[in-house]
């Protein structure tokens, strides 16, 4: 689990280490956690530094899709490179197997039969994948599982 702490040793480490690129992704994203931090007045729990950090990784995935279109191979690479580095700090994703299994739970627990209970268990669930699947995925996954047959 990642912690601004971790992360400004991460910077520390790239800083001795001469690693330009993790050097210059880790200031990034610790200089948007502080913004957050400032907004939000106060330290971040850690449901908002992941927050954070998927808004960055978000950042990256438009610059690509711009700079492909602008045809900037460069800029492409580096934000690449970047995003990788970004996407290892997060928690691996749900698969499917799993996410159905933890739909499942949740629907066992809310007592749900029908589609119109679905924010019920959309709300037991979220908590719990938090971070490791997309909202609409999850969604997608417990519509289909109080859909009958």
């Amino acid at each position: 689990m990642v912690t601004r702490q971790s992360l400004e040793q991460e910077l520390h480490q790239a800083m001795r280490s001469g690693d330009e690129l993790r050097k210059r992704t880790v200031r990034m994203a610790l200089s948007a956690i502080k913004l957050a931090e400032v907004e939000a007045r106060g330290p971040l729990d850690q449901a908002a530094l992941m927050g954070v950090l998927r808004k960055e990784i978000k950042t990256r995935l438009e610059s690509i899709h711009d700079a492909q279109i602008a045809g900037r191979a460069g800029l492409v690479e580096q934000a690449q490179q970047e995003l990788e580095l970004l996407e290892g700090y997060l928690p691996p994703p749900l698969g499917p197997a799993e996410l159905e299994q933890l739909a499942r739970d949740a629907i066992a627990e809310t007592g749900a039969s029908s589609t119109g209970q679905f924010g019920e268990v959309m709300k037991a669930l979220m908590p719990r994948v938090q971070g490791r699947a997309d909202g609409k995925l999850v969604g997608d996954v417990v519509r289909s599982l109080l859909t009958p047959s």
